[in-house]
């Protein structure tokens, strides 16, 4: 799952690529991401100053000031603001590219079963997530999108 934090910065993000689009895009300030994308004001702030340390936006100072884009969304990868914004997405410690360590209880890696099976899991799970961009989010509609059910 990811975190509401995470949910936050798709939806700032896909306000600033809707805005990127236009003929003219403008900076937009927190308040209007905030009012556009239903994200609190509060949590965004945060969460764009990390998202502009990444190097996906941009401040832009004075009165018509605010966040922008600058980065093409189809550039922007999901997997990398996963890991910037909620941390290592593997579902076990030995399995992180970014945080990997033996799990404490491990007496051997090659031989664990649980190892094995979420390893599978993980690897087709990270073949579709490393391909994903933000472009790829603004093009999904939601009839396009099958919801399973619980």
């Amino acid at each position: 799952m990811i975190t509401q934090k995470m949910k936050y910065a798709l939806k700032a993000l896909l306000v600033l690529a809707d805005e990127h689009a236009t003929e003219a895009p403008q900076a937009l300030t927190i308040e209007e991401i905030s009012t556009r994308s239903g994200a609190p004001k509060r949590f965004l702030e945060h969460i764009l100053l990390d998202l502009r340390k990444a190097g996906v936006l941009a401040s832009v100072r004075g009165r018509s000031g605010g966040y922008r884009l600058i980065k093409a969304p189809g550039k922007v990868s999901i997997s990398e603001l996963l890991r910037r914004i909620d941390g290592p997405i593997a579902p076990l410690p030995c399995l992180s590219r970014s945080a990997y360590r033996r799990c404490d209880d491990c007496e051997s890696e090659q031989d664990c079963r649980i190892r094995r099976v979420f390893a599978e899991l993980f690897w087709s799970y990270l073949v579709l997530i490393d391909s994903l961009t933000l472009e790829d989010m603004l093009r999904a509609g939601s009839a396009d999108l099958p919801m399973p059910s619980a």
